[in-house]
């Protein structure tokens, strides 16, 4: 407990801690915001925004052995700045962590990683794209081609990525707003990853083949003070059909929700709060906790009317900011896989 505590600490600053889930409420003081109608530029908007205060590179796959056992794997990145500006040495306020998983239908493996910024330890290039900690990478000659490692106590994996179709924005062009007071984030993924690649579990080596979403995103502050987590969906249907959706928790009970709904070619529509609807159908006792690893999911625009249930319900990342994250299978009016994260649940 004191150690997770001393890592929190590191993360943000003093004043963050339990201003939203994990300090994302806090004010931006000094930090720059994300403003509507958002200019990106690529490639160097891969890259790192030091200038903002949180940051992520957020890798889910849904896998599949020969045999047809289903697989999860997750690889995260993230950045959080004590102060917007970067410097050489250990003075750097940069503050890189990591979190790596991979789910079976029976066992949920993970493992987390900490570094400070300024002495080569974790960072991102962008030509040729490159994103690490340690030996953990994300790497190839361009964000549409790369290869995934990553090991745990008893898990490794590499995979090769290759995108079939665009990157695609979510919000208005990318600005993704998060509460009714304006909260609001850069937000673009790549959902369209083929895989191929391995796992090595305790029981021996499984070649993987399946499909991958990456997730890019930053803020100052991306949260309201009152939102005590979230509930994000990605969804990919067997019609080429993908669906982002999330709620995020307020402490009054209500919520507050956003979609993306991706058409085969890339195309999008983004839904404003209220359009995108999921209620809890069933939890499970997770670490101790009721987590909701059952769900109704609606979008009646697109008539999508779904449960989306967990592979493994004990998907639980034992990390220092502890969360659910795993993969699902749909059912219902719509059939396919996809990931569920879980934030906030104590």
């Amino acid at each position: 407990m004191i150690v997770r505590a001393l890592i929190v600490f590191l993360f943000l600053p003093f004043q963050a801690i339990a201003q939203g889930f994990a300090g994302l409420g806090t004010d931006a003081d000094g930090f720059a915001v994300p403003m509507p109608n958002p200019q990106f530029d690529f490639p160097q908007d891969h890259g790192a925004h030091p200038d903002y205060r949180i940051e992520w590179w957020y890798l889910t796959a849904n896998l599949t052995d020969p045999d047809g056992t289903a697989y999860g794997v997750q690889w995260t990145l993230f950045r959080s700045a004590l102060a917007p500006e970067t410097r050489n040495g250990w003075t750097d306020p940069q503050v890189w962590f990591a979190h790596a998983a991979v789910t079976t239908p029976k066992k949920h493996f993970v493992a987390e990683r900490i570094a400070r910024g300024g002495i080569g330890q974790a960072g991102v290039i962008v030509e040729p794209f490159d994103a690490w900690i340690d030996d953990w990478q994300m790497a190839g000659p361009s964000f549409e081609d790369l290869t995934l490692t990553a090991r745990g106590a008893d898990f490794l994996y590499t995979l090769d990525l290759s995108a079939n179709g665009p990157l695609v924005f979510h919000g208005q062009d990318g600005f993704s707003v998060k509460s009714a007071q304006g909260q609001a984030s850069y937000y673009y993924s790549q959902p369209a990853y083929d895989v191929t690649g391995r796992l090595t579990l305790p029981d021996g080596e499984i070649e993987v083949t399946g499909s991958a979403w990456l997730d890019r995103e930053w803020s100052s502050q991306p949260l309201a003070e009152t939102q005590s987590g979230w509930d994000w969906f990605s969804l990919s249907f067997d019609s080429g059909d993908k669906l982002m959706g999330f709620l995020l928790r307020e402490d009054d009970g209500s919520s507050f929700s956003s979609a993306t709904w991706i058409a085969p070619d890339g195309t999008t529509t983004a839904y404003p709060d209220g359009a995108f609807r999921a209620q809890p159908l069933g939890s499970n006792d997770v670490a101790g906790r009721a987590v909701p690893t059952e769900w109704a999911v609606q979008l009646p625009d697109k008539d999508i009317d779904v449960t989306v249930s967990a592979l493994n319900p004990n998907a639980w990342m034992a990390v220092s900011i502890p969360y659910w994250e795993g993969p699902v299978t749909v059912t219902g009016s719509h059939s396919g896989r996809g990931y569920l994260e879980m934030t906030g649940y104590e």
